[in-house]
Order: structure tokens, then sequence, then C-alpha cells
């Protein structure tokens, strides 16, 4: 007999998320379980197991995308798959294990085990921006924190006294009570520790019986030389202090460099625009440039052009993991001198006038180089 189409056993579509294959599992997998269908057994079994088949292979993604592509051919002569077989059944009435027993946790709420005594504090992010100065050379900051800290009154027991911390009388210390509904047992928090399985008998007035309080904390932050936008930094046990005592969770220094005025970072290395004007981009000569350490002397060759990049070694950034420092990029822009005197005008203009008497002159490559491409161009 061919087998039934696994997306029609479970009643869903071809596009339906796992959150509804799962919704719908537990519908049918309560339906037709053995213990509700004492007078149809067999029958009942065999539907169950056509159920969880189609469950286990829809929520897996490898075993689904052969099922979408192959049907159940995927799964036949040792292809492998759910199809070989149902061994390890236990749990209700011969019934259960795997992932029928997470489904019917899920569904109740229940766990199995003892309820948490205690409860890790949560971790906490910072965002902390800096100058790309500070980035650069590494700096120690401030920070206040406001954040959970543990009561400095119990100590974080919720009790000054130990002996007022007594094991809860209504679920005995479990964390969790039992309730029947129909032929299951369900477990649920107890209600009256709230699943921690101890209750404080005189809760201490600071924080209440919480073992916490509220607090804006101040720390000390050491960045290191080298830290780019979106490194973390963590602080471990500077987070939110846990419940009844419990570790504090850990506080993540989030890294966000400011945009700087003259450079461009690129990872160890930085960039930067040194414009220059036309008689020492001619004739060469020295300029100062910035470094983020101070002023070094640029020596700038004659007939220096826009675009021209000199690279310093050493003056860039220290790498964040290593010793290696990256290099300073000086790239070169020729300015066009602008509000000129009249004297000015006239020397530039007799400039002009000596390259032009001068026919076999060189003085502007790129431009006869253009000139000579137009003149091709146009045939």
């Amino acid at each position: 007999m061919a087998k039934k189409d696994y997306y029609e056993t479970l009643g869903v579509s071809k596009s339906a998320s796992e959150s509804e294959i799962k919704k719908a599992y537990k519908r049918l997998a309560m339906k037709y379980h053995p213990d509700k269908n004492q007078d149809n057994k067999a029958e009942a079994e065999e539907k169950f197991k056509e159920v969880k088949e189609a469950y286990e292979v829809l929520t897996d993604p490898q075993k689904k995308a052969a099922y979408d592509q192959y049907g159940h051919a995927a799964f036949e002569q040792g292809q492998g798959g759910a199809g070989g077989g149902f061994g390890g059944f236990g749990g209700f009435g011969g019934f259960g294990g795997g992932a029928f027993d997470d489904i019917f946790s899920d569904f109740f709420g229940g766990g199995r085990g003892r309820g948490q005594t205690a409860s890790r504090g949560n971790d906490l992010q910072y965002n902390i921006t800096l100058t790309l100065e500070e980035a650069a050379a590494g700096v120690s900051k401030e920070i206040k924190v406001p954040t959970w800290v543990s009561c400095d009154t119990c100590h974080g027991q919720g009790t000054e006294k130990s002996s007022d911390v007594v094991t809860c009388n209504t679920c005995h210390g479990a964390g969790v009570v039992q309730m029947r509904q129909g032929f299951f047992a369900v477990q649920q928090e107890c209600p009256t520790c709230h699943g921690r399985g101890k209750v404080v008998k005189n809760p201490c007035k600071k924080c209440h019986g919480e073992g916490r309080i509220q607090k804006t904390k101040t720390l000390s932050v050491t960045i290191p030389a080298g830290v780019d936008t979106g490194n973390r930094i963590r602080l471990s046990g500077e987070g939110e202090a846990g419940l009844n005592g419990a570790p504090s969770g850990d506080l993540c220094v989030q890294v966000q460099v400011k945009s700087h005025a003259i450079f461009e970072r690129d990872g160890t290395n930085l960039h930067c625009e040194i414009p220059i004007n036309i008689v020492l981009a001619s004739l060469g000569g020295e300029v100062e440039v910035p470094t983020l350490n101070g002023k070094v002397s640029l020596t700038i060759p004659a007939e220096t052009q826009t675009g021209k990049m000199f690279r310093l070694r050493g003056k860039g950034i220290k790498s964040l993991r290593g010793n290696a420092v990256g290099d300073l990029y000086c790239h070169v822009v020729v300015e066009t001198p602008v509000n000129l005197t009249s004297k000015q005008k006239e020397l530039l203009k007799e400039l002009g006038e000596s390259f032009k008497a001068d026919k076999n002159s060189k003085h502007s490559p790129k431009e006869k180089s253009f000139f000579d491409k137009v003149k091709k161009f146009f045939g």
C-alpha cells in the first residue's frame, strides 16, 4: 500500500511553517494516542506512527528537502530517513520518547526536573564612542551602568539570616507541583516558591527578598590600542546580578569610533589628502603632513600630479592582535589658484604664452595624449 503524503497526514500545506507543523502534530498526537483510544487501540497506534513519522521528516530540514524533491523514494532502499522504524517507545502506556516527549513537555509547559533555585543574571551591553586618537592609542574610560546588583544587606540571599530560608511546604523543595489533566500527569511551576524550591520567612527590608537592588555603578574600562568600530570588550561578572545569589551576567562594551576630520581609516592603515599649489607640484619641495603622533616632513618631487600617493610606513594604527603597525597613505591634490592679483594673472598669462611658443613642448603630457586620442576618434 502506498504511503500517505506527509503533508496530508498532518493536514498542512507544503508552505506550512515549522510552528504550524508542530501545532498540527500536537493536535493529532493527542487525538490518536493509544491511551485515549482503548476501544480501537491497534488502529490508533498505526495512525499515531504515521503522524510521528510525518512530523519527524517535515521538521528536519535535510529530510524535508529530500522528501519535497523525491517523495517517499528518498527514504527507500537504504536511503535512510524516518521510515526506518519506531523502536524505543516508552512513557505513556508504552508510547512516547523522543519528539513525542518534547512536544508534550512544550504543550503543557511542565519540566520533568526540579525547579531552579537560582538564575544567572542577564548580560548587558554598553555602547561607547571613541575618537580615532583614543582608539589608536588605547584609553581608560569610566562608564556609568544602570543595573541590578547584589543586595549589600543580605548579600544576595533575600534575608539577613540564612535560617530564614526554608524548604517550600507546597512542593517540598522540588520547585514544581503535579496536576492531573485527564489521563495525563502534568508538572507545573510551584505557585508558592515560583520554581525556587525555597521560601523566605523574613524577607530583607532593603531588597524585599529579591536578593538584588537597582543601582547605577561606575566602572573603569581599559580600551586596548587598535580597537575599531564593532569590536566588543567583555567584562565578566559586571552584568546584572543573579537571583538568589546566582552568578552575575557579563557586560559587553560595544565600540564605535567617530569619523575624523583629516584621516580615513582602513583597518590598520590611514589615508589623507594633501593639497599643494602648482608651484610646489611643478618645482618640487617639502610639505608638512599630519600624523596621529605629530607632523612629519614629506618631500614632493618636481612634476607631481594630482592623485600621486606617498606611503609613510609605520604611521598608521597598531594592530589589535599583534605588534604590527599600519601605514599612512598621503594622496596629493594639486590646487588651481584662486583670488589672483592682477600681477599674478599677468605672470600666469606670460607662462601660458611661453608654453604656446614652445611648439615641441611636453609640459602637459596628459593633455596632449588626450587630444591626440580625440583627433583619432573623429578620424
